[in-house]
């Protein structure tokens, strides 16, 4: 009786899709700030943990059973788009240190691409394969 009552609430409702990328993200960062917070037991640093470990658990309750899809679609295609810039900028990082011996990495002054050059020592004349200009780069070492 609960189950087809509680059904029957969440019908037309974004959560009964299941559980996107930005709602995970909340819990699980509620879930971490609320960890964190239990090393802190005084204090204000306590009370603003809590507090913003319990406004993300709040957000996320909201944002299941609110009714306008379209409204936390578009809040879930920015938080992915946020979220895979980080990561590429991350993982650019991590690519420049595995590589920093054989390569380097510059922009393109045009079209602001960053491309992974040989690192042979001198300067060189380069093509962006983005936009097709050529510019002249400079190796130190």
């Amino acid at each position: 009786m609960i189950r087809r009552k509680l059904a029957a609430f969440m019908r037309g409702r974004y959560g009964s899709t299941g559980i996107d990328k930005l709602g995970t993200a909340l819990i699980v960062s509620g879930f971490i700030l609320y960890f964190i917070c239990l090393f802190f037991r005084t204090g204000a640093v306590h009370y603003v943990l809590t507090g913003l470990s319990t406004a993300l658990y709040v957000y996320f309750i909201f944002r299941l059973i609110s009714r306008n899809y379209a409204a936390r679609q578009k809040e879930n295609r920015a938080f992915c788009s946020f979220r895979t810039k980080v990561k590429n900028f991350f993982k650019l990082q991590k690519d420049r240190i595995k590589d920093i011996k054989t390569h380097r990495y510059r922009k393109c002054p045009h079209c602001k691409a960053t491309l992974r050059l040989p690192a042979k020592k001198g300067t060189h004349s380069v093509m962006c394969p983005k936009c097709g200009e050529r510019f002249n780069v400079r190796n130190l070492f």
